[in-house]
């Protein structure tokens, strides 16, 4: 690694503290092998939190959809589903209604016409789940693009019952294989003081060391959507392991056939197109900034996280952040100058 070469790349991510976030660990990879990593600020805002570390636990926000998709991929080759059979096969409440035609494809794409999300506050008296699964369709499925946390939902439904087990239990199977040691749901075991502190509000204080996401809260911290907490490593993993497909490193029935499907377009849309669980380049205006080619792929989450991946470079960055201490602020300036750096200085 050569800190020297990466001064301005660290300098960007350095310039946000105290102000965009309090905690950042900033992962490069070229080929799949780390170039760059490197640990900045505290985890929250007094001067005696505890330092941030490579190792940090971060919450992944909206990142969980990639894992969990990753998931889902998993069980393709294993022969336990298909992209394209009808989810309704497992989830019942489908049946006969007009999401009898939604796949496991749509639900990874979000083209499965579920609506976006929900106002936590008008959950409290029913379970998440069961709205998710119950709620009306705004588009018919397959027809466009929908980004859903509903549809994630939905999915991490589908994967349990597929299992006929927990989604964390379904999960937990695939940070084993793939050998993520620092990511999980429900980090119990962790000091909260380690974990970066995310937003405070009215309802439940200072979130530290729980999940932000507020539906995920209310569903016990394990959703398919978000609750996941992991390190710069395990995100920079979960990219590699459809990076490495790209460049034929790989060897197994998923990086042959699954891994390279899901960075291909499966759904168009005008802001991000949409792969099998992946988020694909569109413009120069998404966070993964100008230089990075179209092909990339990646995702970002709310919390302030984002990876970003680069096939024609092979080339991946890995940015997470607590920027919701802070408010919710935009950080897609931050992430795109990280990103170009990354391009300028290891592309």
């Amino acid at each position: 690694m050569n800190a020297v070469r990466s001064h301005s790349v660290a300098e960007i991510v350095a310039a946000g503290l105290g102000a965009r976030y309090t905690a950042a660990v900033l992962r490069i990879e070229r080929a799949g092998r780390p170039v760059f990593e490197h640990a900045f600020g505290r985890c929250g805002a007094a001067p005696d939190e505890p330092a941030v570390t490579v190792t940090t636990r971060f919450d992944l926000a909206s990142l969980t959809k990639v894992f969990v998709a990753t998931s889902a991929l998993e069980a393709v080759p294993a022969g336990r589903t298909r992209l394209d059979d009808p989810a309704c096969a497992h989830l019942e409440e489908w049946r006969g209604t007009a999401h009898e035609p939604i796949t496991l494809r749509m639900l990874l794409a979000h083209t499965a016409g579920l609506k976006s999300g929900a106002d936590y506050r008008t959950l409290f008296a029913e379970s998440v789940e069961r709205y998710a699964l119950l709620c009306p369709l705004v588009a018919a499925p397959g027809s466009r693009v929908v980004y859903s946390d509903l549809g994630f939902i939905a999915l991490g439904v589908l994967l349990a019952r597929i299992a006929r087990s927990s989604l964390a239990t379904v999960f937990a199977g695939t940070a084993r294989r793939l050998e993520l040691e620092g990511t999980s749901f429900r980090p119990r075991n962790d000091d909260p003081r380690t974990i970066p502190a995310t937003e405070e509000d009215a309802w439940r204080g200072r979130v530290r060391g729980s999940v932000h996401d507020e539906k995920a809260s209310m569903m016990n911290g394990v959703a398919g959507h978000a609750g996941l907490f992991g390190t710069a490593r395990d995100v920079a993993a979960i990219a590699e392991r459809y990076l490495g497909a790209a460049h034929g490193r790989g060897d197994d029935a998923f990086s042959r056939t699954v891994a390279r499907e899901a960075i291909a377009e499966a759904g168009a849309d005008p802001v991000l197109r949409r792969g099998l669980g992946w988020a694909l380049k569109t413009s120069d205006d998404n966070s993964c900034g100008a230089l990075m080619d179209r092909s990339t792929f990646g995702h970002t989450g709310f919390t302030g996280t984002c990876v970003w991946a680069d096939p024609v470079r092979d080339l991946s960055v890995v940015l997470l952040t607590n920027a919701v201490y802070y408010g919710r602020n935009d950080l897609r300036p931050v992430r795109a100058a990280v990103c170009d750096a990354a391009v300028r200085e290891f592309g």
